[in-house]
Formats: structure tokens, sequence, C-alpha cells
């Protein structure tokens, strides 16, 4: 090979005996460095079938574009230490390479730890609390590391060129000074970020919970680092300011558990037994699919003048469950009312009278007797 190297250069011209060794050299550390890529990841993506988990599959098809360029680069970087000429070159491209590749790399690693920390945070499960807070927190910690990460990369860039050096060098070592000299025309964008780390850290709402807001019902579909996305009850999505979830009230069905408690109300004829219809709420309850067996009450909660009103309390798993368990419960109920006490349901009540007589006064006498005559003076 090295003969084969010299008979080339030796029937070349003294100028192109350098671009071509450099030329030569580069490509070969490339091939080498494919070539290592590709036994490594060949090694990792059999150790990773025979693997039952799922999270270093991840991680591996995540860093295996990136890290093929950085050994593209090493390749290149270890060449170019043999050949001068091709050193000469690369060191005026590595200042920007180099931090590229090793920003990206960082961001895969960062991306694929976090993808498959939410592969093992199961949130199908029945009890998936921690699983939704342990989503949230690597949400919003990955697109903060992510924009860190960027953030260096950049500077690091800009460090490396003579004449904007100065500003790399700024960046890194002032950040805080940058952030607040933009911060006086990006306020509210910074508010919003700094809600989104807020949030991460106390926890107000979590991926997957249940909420009520301006009066929608809705469930927690993405958190980002300035806005949280919920997907309302009819798949509409409604985006909002991570500060409001800080600085405004808002329900939380799912902040400790997502068990609740839900109430039906029924408005009955005073003379109503309320016997019965406890047994037959009791009895309907109790073989119900959707009840946990924890709350199940029947009480007159209020009497008004045409009718009494019966609260029928019981509990769900969770919000979605508690409706469908209070629709059916106050259909069947109405149902059996209906069949079983027809006088339980309240009607309108009339009491019959006799005609009334009602004497003429004075002036309405004289009022008719005016209007007699004057019928009788028109002509036919």
């Amino acid at each position: 090979m090295i003969q084969f190297i010299d008979s080339i250069l030796a029937g070349l011209p003294s100028w192109a005996e350098r671009p071509f060794m450099a030329v030569l050299a580069a490509m070969l550390g490339l091939a080498l460095a494919l070539l290592a890529h590709a036994v490594l990841f060949r090694i990792l993506h059999r150790i990773t079938n025979r693997s039952a988990s799922e999270a270093d599959d991840i991680v591996v098809n995540r860093l295996n574009r990136p890290t093929r360029w950085a050994f593209l680069a090493m390749g290149v970087v270890l060449a170019a230490r043999e050949t001068p000429a091709l050193e000469a070159v690369w060191e005026r491209f590595a200042p920007f390479v180099m931090p590229l590749l090793t920003g990206w790399v960082a961001v895969a690693v960062l991306r694929a730890f976090v993808e498959a920390m939410i592969v093992r945070a199961d949130i199908s499960v029945e009890n998936n609390r921690n699983a939704r807070r342990r989503r949230t927190r690597l949400a919003i910690f990955s697109r903060i590391g992510t924009f860190l990460i960027v953030f260096l990369t950049v500077s690091g860039m800009l460090a490396s060129v003579p004449g904007v050096r100065e500003i790399g060098v700024t960046l890194m070592a002032s950040a805080g000074l940058a952030a607040l000299a933009v911060g006086a025309a990006a306020q509210p964008a910074l508010k919003a970020l700094i809600a989104g780390f807020q949030m991460a850290m106390t926890e107000p709402i979590s991926i997957d919970d249940v909420i009520i807001l301006d009066g929608e019902w809705g469930r927690i579909e993405d958190i980002r680092t300035t806005y949280v996305v919920v997907r309302l009850w009819d798949d509409r999505r409604l985006v909002v300011p991570s500060n409001r979830f800080l600085e405004d009230t808002f329900q939380n069905w799912t902040k400790t558990t997502s068990q609740l408690l839900g109430t039906v109300f029924l408005y009955l004829d005073q003379g109503t037994e309320i016997g019965p219809i406890r047994e037959e709420y009791t009895r309907q309850i109790q073989a119900h699919r959707l009840w946990d067996r924890r709350a199940q009450i029947l009480q007159v909660t209020d009497c008004k003048d045409d009718a009494i009103e019966v609260r029928l309390l019981m509990s769900a798993k969770d919000g979605p469950t508690l409706f469908d368990l209070r629709c059916e419960i106050r259909e069947s109920m109405m149902d059996w009312i209906r069949r079983s006490q027809p006088e339980a349901l309240v009607r309108r009540r009339t009491l019959p009278v006799g005609p009334v007589e009602m004497g003429a006064t004075a002036g309405l006498a004289e009022l008719v007797a005016a209007s007699a005559n004057g019928e009788a003076r028109q002509p036919n």
C-alpha cells in the first residue's frame, strides 16, 4: 500500500503532493471512522435487541446519527496529526465544527435520556400520579437543558472567531447581564420561561391532569417552557401561558389523586316516600360497574314550595368515570321512579273552584248602560 502511494506521489508535480496527501489522509481517516462507528453500533444494536427494555433502544437510535458525524470529525483529527497539510486546513474549520458537533451530541444524549425515562414512567396504569409528575419534570428540564446547550454551543462558536471573540466570551461569562439586557425588550417571554421553571419545581399541574379553566373541562396535554396545551373534552386545544397557572385560580381535579365525589339531584313531590328510593339507590349503586365503593349517600337537602331536593352522593376513580356514573344513575333512578312511584314526580296543582259572582259598581253600571244605548242608536 505504501509503495502504491509512493508511486502515485512520484508521478505528481511538487505543488500537488501536499494537497493530494491531505485529501488521501482525510479519506483514510473518514473510512476508518465510518468502519469503527458501524462496528460499534452493530454491537450495540445486538445488545439492545436481546434486552427486553425499550429504553436502551431509544438511546442507541438517538445517538446513532450525531455520533457518526462525531466519529468522522475524530477521524479527520487523527489524520491531521500525521499530515501537516491537512492539519493546516482543519485548523480553520475545527473551531466551528467541534463545538457544533459537541452540542449536537450533548442534545442527543439529553433527549435520549429523557425519552428513556419517559418510557419507564408509564401513565396508562390506573395509579399514575408519580409517573405523570416525573414526565412533567422531565419535559420541562429537557427543554431548559436544550436551551442552555444551544446557548453554550453558539457562544463557543462565536468565541472561535477573532472578530467576535469578545462577544462570545461576554455571553459565556456574563449570561446574567445579557439576560437582563434582553429582558428589557422580552419581559413577557422571560416571565413565561421563569414560570415554566417554577412549575417544574412547585408542580401545580402535571401531564394528563384534569383541570377546569375558564369553565372548560380538559386534560394537560403538553407543558412547554412558556405555555401549556390543554386538550378540551371536545378535542379542541387551549393554549395557556405558563404564568397563568401560577397567578390565577383554576381547578385541578387530579392534584393529589384522581378519585372524585359527585352528586345527582332529584326534585320530587313533597309527599314522596324516601325509604323505597333510598333502598333502590343503594341497590343500583352497589351493583354499578363504575362505582369505586368509597361513598354512597342519599339525603334530602332542601324543601321548596313545590318540591323537595334529594341529593345522591357517589364516588368514582376519576373525572370521566364519575361523569358517566352520574348520568347512568340519574337515568336509571328517574326510570325507576316513573315506574314504581309515579306519584313522586312533581306536578303543578290547580284547585277547582266554582264561578265567582262579581257585583258591578255604580260607575261600571253606568258605563255598561251607556254602551248599550249607543249600540241601540246605531242605524241598521
